[in-house]
């Protein structure tokens, strides 16, 4: 008896079992047969218009603000360093006294230096007027000379103090070009003077160091009343910020088309930080490498702003749009309205009975929020731009929303059991 309860069990539990998996089973194809496309209710979707447009053509890349120019700040003379007339980080005009080392050494040097100049100008005047005296005494003895040689033809002197008087004459000659000679010396050593005093000067002037650009200073080096030495300790930098260059590097792709704009009008470089791009300077291409990078394949080019606000900053990343030129009545769609298969982009095109067809398209430029089409859709034409994944060519579609309402011709299609 306990057998044969045994086997009516196990009947009725597979009996159950079998049961129970048919119902599942009719469920599941009657659930299927209602969500198949085509065969239940319209795909709720989300389109657009496709519109036309002038579609500006930009390069878009990071780059790197770099100062207009930056100079290092160096002592040329050597002593304290007296008094610094700035603080760090100050803006600056150029000629604007920056530091002062002390004067004093060198103020002697130069003192040393005008009277050595005083000294050679008075030997100048004593020679000039050696050679004045000895040429009156040379013109006296040279007539003494010719008067004893008419005396002596005539017989009243002798021949002796004939050749004295001669020879007086002589060495008085000699005088004179030596006095000649001593005033081009002391001209010379006058020259030499003045170099001296010069030179002592421009050390002097060593002593205050003034700015030589308009711009912004750094970090001071060193301290007031520290010891520098000439043209070996860097006091500070200073940056030239208004102008300034946003350097960036594009693909070497596109360098012919850069070069080809560039030929015909200035290109419009646009910056902004990386942290705010609703912050943009405005500049112009000015430079561009004269080489590609043969390691990254890319060419070096550089923008420059005026950067009145100083809104860019030597050093930091920016993002830069490089402005090409402007396409004319361009065909435009959502990004999100092209989709990428096996045979390459399409995009869901929604026809007037409200189902959609596969549109092979060809794209061009991305610009913000919309691609540019360059083959394959016509402007007035409505696309699906959400909801995709739902829709297969030929199905019916549920308009949910739309940028642009679409104007559907004729009522919507009956609903076929």
């Amino acid at each position: 008896m306990q057998a044969r309860a045994l086997r009516f069990l196990i009947t009725t539990t597979i009996a159950v079992f079998a049961a129970a998996l048919g119902g599942c089973s009719k469920s599941t194809v009657r659930a299927s047969g209602r969500g198949r496309f085509g065969e239940g209710g319209p795909v709720p979707v989300v389109v657009a218009t496709v519109s036309q447009r002038d579609v500006p053509i930009n390069v878009d890349v990071i780059g790197n603000v770099e100062a207009y120019s930056t100079i290092t700040v160096k002592a040329q003379v050597g002593g304290e360093l007296t008094k610094v007339s700035f603080h760090e980080g100050d803006s600056v005009k150029k000629g604007d006294l920056l530091f002062t080392i002390d004067p004093r050494p060198l103020e002697a040097a130069l003192s040393q230096a005008q009277a050595n100049l005083a000294r050679d100008t008075a030997a100048l005047s004593q020679a000039q007027a050696n050679l004045a005296r000895d040429t009156a005494n040379e013109k006296y003895a040279q007539d003494q000379a010719k008067r004893y040689h008419g005396l002596f033809d005539q017989g009243v002197v002798s021949r002796e103090q004939a050749d004295q008087m001669a020879s007086s004459a002589d060495a008085l000659a000699q005088t004179v070009l030596a006095d000649k000679a001593a005033i081009e010396s002391a001209k010379a050593q006058i020259v030499a003077s003045k170099a001296a005093v010069d030179t002592a000067t421009v050390q002097l002037s060593y002593t205050t160091i003034r700015s030589p650009i308009d711009g912004r200073t750094g970090n001071i080096a060193v301290k007031q009343g520290n010891v520098v030495a000439a043209n070996t300790t860097d006091l500070m930098t200073i940056t030239e910020v208004q102008p300034i260059y946003v350097t960036f590097s594009v693909p070497e792709a596109q360098l012919g088309e850069i070069k080809r704009y560039m030929g015909e009008a200035k290109l419009p470089v646009q910056a902004a930080p990386q942290s705010d791009t609703s912050i943009q300077e405005t500049g112009v291409l000015t430079f561009i490498d004269n080489s590609v990078d043969a390691t990254t394949g890319t060419i070096k080019l550089k923008g420059t702003f005026q950067n009145a606000a100083n809104r860019l900053w030597p050093g930091e990343f920016v993002r830069v749009t490089l402005g090409l030129t402007t396409r004319p009545h361009a065909t435009v769609v959502p990004n999100q309205a092209v989709q990428t298969g096996q045979d390459g982009q399409f995009v869901y095109v929604v026809k007037q009975d409200r189902t959609v067809e596969i549109r092979p398209v060809v794209t061009g430029a991305r610009v913000d929020q919309e691609l540019v089409v360059d083959r394959g859709l016509e402007p007035g034409e409505t696309v699906v731009t959400e909801g995709q994944l739902r829709l297969t060519p030929g199905s019916h579609v549920q308009v949910q929303g739309n940028r642009e309402r679409p104007s559907f011709g004729g009522p919507p299609p009956a609903k076929t059991s």
